[in-house]
């Protein structure tokens, strides 16, 4: 299909009903016409209401620059360096207005067809490093992503328009890149997850051509931003399809840039690694979907404890005693991912502290476990203890032990504390020693 050739799919062809698009998003498109822009609803808003589903966010494209869609409303702020987006706020909900996009190709820029354009910037790899182009719907449309993600819905005459054959990829379950896709990847590797992303959300195949390039291409995820990598990460593992996104990124190879320490352990054979991060995530999905909470803190917990084990395990073979063993592991490996992956210190914290804890978690004196009842991350060391258990870690039935503890009275905690008896070395005198020499 020609780009300036869309297929058009009127209103009595498709299933998108205004009454299932934000009043927001319509008000934003419909002031856009009242001030002769285009506007379009584009992206997943437009993919997963084909799909029947109710999307919570709309994103709307225009040939109004960022600047004059800004003009247009009060509460509107221009946001983004590598490509100018507008956000405007209605109370707590939020539409993305972006401009049409245009080639990033110099021969094309120097047509100048859009007069103040800032050109685009490319490093030697290939990776976009600036990209505010403006160009036309038609231009926007093969600038996507995704086929599935470049269908437009018009407020105006109510159609769909497809420059991509996205609707075609929609309905065969498929995950198709717009353009080569080696070229789309070098231009920004983001895109590599956001294909296996969205195959794992929308249970869809990749495209062969898509997925080609992938494995040899991986390493460039090295050149990503640590921060955004973080954000991308959360996209990836904690949408409620974490645990299928997990098993496409390890076979495409799309895990380890992100995670190399835990892939080694993996790659090594470590036991229960693998099955580990596996539990994690299923449990991770399990809450998502069941609209309980989760943190990012628990979920980093889970992905580097195997790295962490193995270096807890070397600094002891070294004489280093468990807990300050474990103390240096946890700093080690939290700063070695930061390289990859960035951890904000409000999750870093909690995660090194999940960590510390399962080493007091054993120590089971009536006052010591009283306090560990009372500690702020408890909940969350225990259900990292149930997880360890569940992958197959051997602990001596703990977690059965502390599962039974929460439920039991005061008088019942004390004698299982007491049944336990004393740890070894409990109850030993400690002796003084005098900073005076013998004489």
């Amino acid at each position: 299909m020609s780009p300036g050739d869309p297929h058009i799919i009127q209103r009595d062809k498709h299933s998108i009903s205004r009454k299932h698009i934000s009043d927001a998003a319509l008000k934003v498109m419909a002031v856009l016409h009242q001030h002769d822009y285009k506007g379009f609803l584009v992206g997943g808003g437009v993919r997963d209401l084909l799909l029947g589903g109710h999307p919570k966010d709309f994103d709307i494209a225009t040939d109004a620059t960022p600047e004059q869609i800004k003009s247009l409303f009060r509460n509107a702020r221009i946001i983004g360096r590598r490509f100018k987006i507008v956000h405007v706020r209605f109370g707590r909900e939020v539409i993305e207005v972006t401009t049409f996009r245009g080639s990033h190709d110099a021969e094309t820029q120097s047509k100048g067809s859009r007069p103040g354009n800032l050109l685009s910037a490319k490093s030697e790899s290939g990776m976009l490093l600036r990209d505010n182009v403006y160009g036309t719907l038609e231009e926007d449309a093969i600038r996507r992503d995704l086929t599935i993600n470049a269908l437009y819905y018009s407020s105006d005459n109510f159609a769909v328009y497809d420059y991509t054959n996205g609707l075609h990829d929609l309905e065969n379950k498929t995950i198709r890149i717009i353009g080569d896709a080696e070229t789309r990847y070098r231009e920004d590797p983001v895109r590599m997850l956001r294909s296996i992303r969205f195959a794992a959300k929308l249970d869809f195949k990749l495209a062969t051509d898509t997925a080609a390039p992938l494995r040899d291409l991986a390493p460039m995820l090295g050149n990503v931003p640590a921060a955004r990598m973080f954000d991308e990460v959360l996209k990836l593992l904690m949408a409620g399809r974490g645990m299928a996104t997990y098993k496409l990124m390890q076979d495409y190879g799309l895990f380890k840039p992100l995670f190399p320490q835990t892939a080694a352990c993996i790659e090594q054979g470590q036991a229960m690694a693998d099955t580990l991060l596996v539990e994690a995530l299923r449990n991770t999905d399990l809450r998502i979907n069941a609209g309980k909470p989760v943190t990012p803190a628990f979920l980093y917990a889970a992905l580097l404890w195997p790295a962490v084990q193995q270096q807890i395990e070397k600094l002891k073979a070294n004489g280093m005693p468990e807990v300050p063993a474990m103390q240096q592991a946890a700093q080690q490996v939290a700063l070695a991912q930061q390289q990859h992956t960035s951890i904000p210190r409000r999750f870093g914290y909690p995660m090194r502290e999940i960590w510390e804890l399962q080493l007091r978690l054993p120590k089971r004196s009536f006052r010591r476990a009283q306090a560990m009842m009372e500690n702020r991350r408890f909940r969350a060391a225990y259900d990292f203890l149930l997880l360890r258990e569940q992958a197959g870690e051997e602990t001596g039935e703990l977690g059965s032990w502390w599962t039974t503890y929460q439920d039991s009275d005061t008088e019942q905690r004390e004698a299982m504390t007491k049944k336990l008896g004393k740890p070894p070395g409990a109850g030993k005198k400690r002796t003084r020693h005098s900073n005076r020499s013998n004489e």
